[in-house]
């Protein structure tokens, strides 16, 4: 039985980055607060919870004073930073460098959109963290569209800027794109930059990912695709592996394998989630080949 895991697989650079950075300061700290789950991932989180670090809502933010909060990759609005000044805290800012340049691009093109009675749009999922701290940009004045039947949202007689949450699919971005052209054009509006500006501003440490699980699928018999249940870039990787290779199998711990799953001649691989840890396809990896012994 041969078994391989994903050398592309596991976190990215924002959520390694921001990781060790909470376990640097709990080297020196018996508790560090959290903005947020680190990772979207159950068993990471337990395991820094060991270490000290407590996951905080932003109420509990608006009640915590003279301490440390940790801002983690996904970014925060002003408004964190301002009620971090007011409450005497120290923010060791884990905000992915990706992310935060963007925050940038979008707080300055939207000075520019508000100059030109515009739109400032962002292809992104409403509610999550990083759309959060995108929007707070525009004091909450951005367009988030995730589908066709959010465009109802954008007025198409007025000029239309477009971004990405940092962490959606290309070919999600590019077909909200064309949606987007098309309905300016039915609008008797010419196909031109006064009216339409589109930035692609995508991570390609996480959009890579699917044509590397696409070849990665292809490759093995079977696939253990390893992630929390509560992460939708695990969802979504998880589909692109199951198209692939019908004998795919979603499990967010070794404790979720079946031995019914695997024949001795069998090739394995195991990936996972930006949002799973290394640790964790090594614990999964361990535990086929015990079964296999």
């Amino acid at each position: 039985m041969d078994i391989t895991i994903d050398k592309h697989s596991g976190f990215c650079f924002g959520v390694e980055f921001a990781i060790q950075m909470a376990e640097d300061e709990l080297e020196n700290e018996e508790i560090l607060y959290c903005l947020g789950d680190i990772v979207h991932n159950d068993m990471e989180v337990e395991r820094l919870y060991h270490k000290g670090l407590r996951i905080i809502s932003y109420d509990d933010l608006k009640n915590i004073r003279d301490s440390k909060v940790l801002i983690r990759a996904h970014g925060e609005p002003p408004e964190t930073y301002k009620i971090a000044l007011e409450n005497n805290l120290e923010i060791i800012d884990a905000s992915c460098p990706v992310v935060l340049k963007l925050q940038n691009r979008i707080r300055d093109a939207f000075e520019q959109v508000e100059k030109s009675d515009g739109q400032l749009v962002i292809y992104g999922k409403e509610g999550h963290a990083e759309i959060v701290g995108l929007n707070g940009q525009t004091r909450n004045k951005a367009i988030v569209v995730s589908s066709d039947a959010d465009l109802d949202k954008i007025d198409f007689s007025k000029p239309v800027t477009l971004f990405s949450q940092t962490t959606k699919s290309t070919e999600g971005f590019y077909t909200i794109t064309q949606k987007i052209r098309e309905k300016i054009v039915e609008k008797g509006h010419d196909n031109n930059e006064e009216m339409f500006n589109s930035h692609d501003s995508i991570c390609r440490q996480v959009s890579n990912r699917a044509p590397n699980l696409n070849d990665f699928s292809e490759q093995h018999d079977i696939i253990l695709f390893v992630s929390s249940r509560k992460s939708s870039n695990g969802k979504a990787l998880f589909e692109i592996c199951r198209q692939k290779n019908p004998k795919s199998y979603f499990v967010e711990s070794e404790l979720d394998i079946s031995p019914s799953w695997f024949q001795p001649q069998d090739s394995i691989g195991i990936c996972g989630a930006t949002s799973t840890p290394m640790w964790l396809m090594e614990r999964v990896k361990d535990r086929i080949q015990s079964l296999a012994n």
